[in-house]
């Protein structure tokens, strides 16, 4: 076991650097090449963020952009805004938070392409939509045998071995904030039994229902989180100066504060800045997908917004509640520990048991997203209702499993697999990105002119490998009328009815 586990530990780092070595030329190539779209239509992210997704054909409320959001919110804003922040400040140093931030900004644009694709080929699904990489990849580079693979992976990966990470962190969090060991059978069976129970419930109820969750325990968890961050920092508000110098000092120091050398201190800071956001990973998609929307780039500015919110906000507040509690680096890796102790250093005891709370927030809002992330891809596989229950079944045993084993193989194994989607998601956005600029061309030619964008098939062009057969975008859902903006009191074009 420990060769195997030796093995797949030398995969997972040679896939690691890959993977790195990939994703930022790709995500500077769509900055360069959309004129840094991340950072100058940031006023369009929060604009299309809270538009109506409308009403289907029964009268029932659509997703809407900020619930498709919550969505992948809820999955990317998971344990590794916390564990993985300190496990990155604990090798790095400080300057490790500043190459997260540059990966952030430079993935917003890889985050707006790929959910755009995501967007654009869609498909229906009775009143609702579903789609993602494995869409764009079947149906834009009629490449169906690829976009099984993808779809196989993501499914495995995502909905079943990350949720029984996610459930091992809730159990861990809940025994160390009542004093119980992990080894205490009784504890981990019953908490695992109501983690699996209660995901199940909502998932079975599919994505309006994961969505309707989400809407309300994203904000919430996010809130809570960066509130109690606010507080720390206003208390130690006279050091913050310096630390904000520490990280900008130290990100381009020979060697850092944690030994590293720049290299390193780079490497680390870039890795954890992409495992958090997913930009590129090929994971977003599959929520972004499922929003009713007037043009496939609006969800694209939305989901890169989404980038923001992970790395920006939520990294940020834990690596400041770190850094102001003086922490020693360089001696181990230390992970959900790490803030643990800085954030009962600040506000007393209690800290820990509210630490627990959030991780049990953050934890079970991942579980639904990354079920969610799975159903997409299955549903991509077969239409089968059946099977689709049964990897209900399978992802609620997943949890559960989690909860009463440490399955430390199986998570290194899943970064592997999860390199691999990496690099798959990441050519078919290059092969396809003429499309990328081809939608955020005719969206920005919309509102120049003053007009509220809506996107038709017949928009666009014909190309001599990329397939423009999109299964929506045929104007009959609502908010791609004109009638529905024209209500609003919006100008559209004189063409869209």
């Amino acid at each position: 076991m420990d060769l195997l586990q030796s093995a797949i530990d030398g995969v997972d780092t040679v896939s690691s650097y890959v993977l790195v070595a990939v994703l930022i030329p790709t995500g500077l190539y769509f900055t360069i090449r959309t004129g840094v779209v991340q950072l100058r239509l940031l006023p369009e992210m929060f604009r299309t963020l809270t538009e109506s997704g409308g009403r289907d054909a029964e009268g029932n409320r659509n997703i809407s952009p900020f619930r498709a959001f919550s969505i992948s919110a809820a999955s990317r804003v998971g344990t590794a805004n916390i564990a993985g922040v300190a496990l990155a400040i604990s090798l790095g140093g400080p300057g490790a938070i500043f190459w997260m931030w540059l990966t952030a900004i430079v993935g917003g644009a890889t985050a707006f392409a790929e959910s755009a694709l995501g967007q654009l080929y869609k498909v229906k699904d009775g009143p609702a939509f579903r789609g993602g990489p494995a869409y764009y990849i079947r149906h834009g580079l009629n490449m169906k045998w690829l976009g099984l693979i993808f779809a196989v992976i993501v499914a495995i990966t995502y909905g079943i071995v990350f949720n029984t990470v996610q459930s091992n962190s809730i159990v861990d969090a809940v025994g160390t904030s009542f004093g119980i060991d992990d080894s205490n059978f009784a504890f981990t069976a019953i908490a695992g039994l109501i983690i699996a129970v209660g995901a199940y419930l909502i998932f079975a109820g599919g994505a309006k229902r994961i969505s309707n969750v989400s809407a309300y325990l994203v904000p919430i968890m996010a809130g809570i989180y960066l509130i109690v961050g606010i507080i720390v920092v206003a208390l130690n508000i006279g050091a913050v100066p310096d630390m904000i110098g520490t990280i900008f000092s130290d990100a381009f120091s020979m060697h850092s504060l944690a030994g590293g050398t720049l290299g390193s201190i780079m490497l680390i800071g870039v890795q954890r800045g992409l495992f958090s956001n997913e930009a590129g990973i090929g994971s977003v998609p599959n929520a972004a997908a499922t929003a009713s929307t007037s043009h496939p780039a609006k969800q694209g500015f939305v989901q890169a917004l989404g980038v923001y919110f992970d790395t920006i906000l939520v990294c940020s507040i834990t690596a400041f509640i770190i850094l102001l509690s003086n922490p020693k680096y360089g001696s181990s890796a230390e992970g959900m520990q790490l803030t643990q102790n800085a954030l009962s250093g600040q506000l007393g005891q209690w800290a820990i048991h509210f630490l627990t709370f959030a991780i049990f927030l953050f934890a079970f809002s991942s579980i639904l997203g990354n079920y969610y992330y799975g159903e997409a891809n299955i549903e991509h596989l077969t239409r089968s209702k059946v099977a689709l229950r049964m990897y209900q079944v399978i992802v609620m045993a997943a949890v559960f499993v989690g909860a009463i084993a440490a399955l430390d193989l199986v998570w290194t194994a899943a970064d592997i697999f999860m390199a691999i989607m990496a690099l798959i998601n990441l050519f078919a956005l290059l092969m396809l990105s003429p499309l990328v600029f081809r939608l955020l061309k005719n969206y920005s030619d919309q509102r120049r002119a003053g007009l509220e964008p809506i996107f038709r098939r017949a928009d666009l062009p014909s190309y001599k490998f990329i397939n423009t057969d999109v299964d929506a975008w045929d104007d009959t859902d609502e908010v791609t009328t004109a009638k529905f903006w024209q209500d609003r009191g919006k100008k559209v074009r004189p063409d869209s009815d």
